[in-house]
C-alpha cells in the first residue's frame, strides 16, 4: 500500500471548503471531511467535492448499537467515499455490523477504519476520567486486535502507534495517523504527536494533516512539503 497524505478539511461552511480546494491547480489530494463540515453542509458536500475528482475520508466515528450503526453505514456506503470509521469501543458486534451495512451489493465498500484512542486523549485522563485502568498503549493495541477480528482493514492512531498496530496485526492492517505536525509547528490541542518525516519512519500508512495545510500561508506548498516529508 502506497503512502498518502490527508487534508483535514475542518471548515464550517460549503464555500470555505471549495475555496480552499480550488486553490490546488495541479494535485488532488485526498481530504478529510469530518463531523463540523458534515453536519453544516451535509451529505451533498461530500458528492460535490467527490466530483471534483478527490479521494475522501468521511471522518464521522459512529459509536451506536450494531443495527443502528449497520443501517448508518449502508446510508454513507451510497456516497462513494473512500473511507470511514467508528469507534472501536462500540465492540466486535458493532463492527460487523458496520461491515455489513457498508458493504455494498457488488461487493465492494469503502475502506473501514476504526479508532482507537483520540489523539488527544492521554493516557492520565484515560485512566482518572475514563477508568481505563491499563497502560494507553496497550488499551490501543487491544482495541486494535479487536478491529482486526471484527474484519475491519485498519485502525486511526496515534503516528507514535503504528509500528506495533503493524507489529500486532500484519503489516497489511491500515494505520491513518492525525496528531501530525511540522518540526518547526505548533502542536495545537494534540497530546500525541509527531512529525510527517518521523511518521513515515514509524511506518505510518495515511497521515491527516489539518492546521498546517489549511492556515498555511501558502496551503499548496505547505501540502507539497508534508507529502514531500511523509511520501519522498
Amino acid at each position: 500500500m502506497g503512502r498518502d497524505v490527508i487534508i483535514a478539511c475542518d471548515f464550517s461552511s460549503k464555500e470555505e471548503v471549495i475555496g480552499f480546494l480550488s486553490k490546488f491547480k495541479d494535485e488532488k489530494p485526498f481530504v478529510k471531511i469530518g463531523m463540523e463540515l458534515f453536519y453544516a453542509a451535509g451529505p451533498e458536500i461530500v458528492r460535490e467535492i467527490k466530483a471534483m475528482g478527490h479521494k475522501i475520508f468521511l471522518d464521522l466515528k459512529l459509536h451506536d448499537i450494531p443495527n443502528t450503526v449497520m443501517k448508518a453505514m449502508n446510508v454513507l456506503s451510497r456516497l462513494d467515499v473512500d473511507m470511514c470509521n467508528l469507534h472501536a469501543a462500540g465492540t466486535i458486534a458493532m463492527m460487523e455490523a458496520a461491515i455489513k451495512g457498508l458493504t455494498r451489493e457488488d461487493g465492494t465498500r469503502p475502506i473501514l477504519i476504526a479508532v482507537t484512542q483520540l489523539t488527544s486523549t492521554s493516557e492520565e485522563r484515560m485512566n482518572e476520567e475514563l477508568l481505563i485502568n491499563k497502560p494507553i498503549d496497550e488499551v490501543v493495541m487491544h482495541y486494535a486486535m479487536n478491529a482486526k477480528k471484527a474484519g475491519l482493514d485498519g485502525v486511526v492512531c496515534s503516528p507514535l502507534e503504528a509500528a506495533k498496530v503493524h507489529d500486532i496485526c500484519g503489516s497489511d492492517f491500515v494505520t491513518v495517523t492525525p496528531g501530525v505536525r511540522f518540526s518547526d509547528g505548533d502542536i495545537g490541542d494534540q497530546v500525541r504527536v509527531t512529525t510527517p518525516a518521523k511518521a513515515r519512519e514509524i511506518g505510518s500508512d495515511y497521515i491527516v494533516v489539518g492546521r498546517p495545510i489549511t492556515q498555511a500561508n501558502d496551503p499548496v506548498a505547505a501540502y507539497r512539503r508534508c507529502v514531500a516529508e511523509f511520501v519522498g
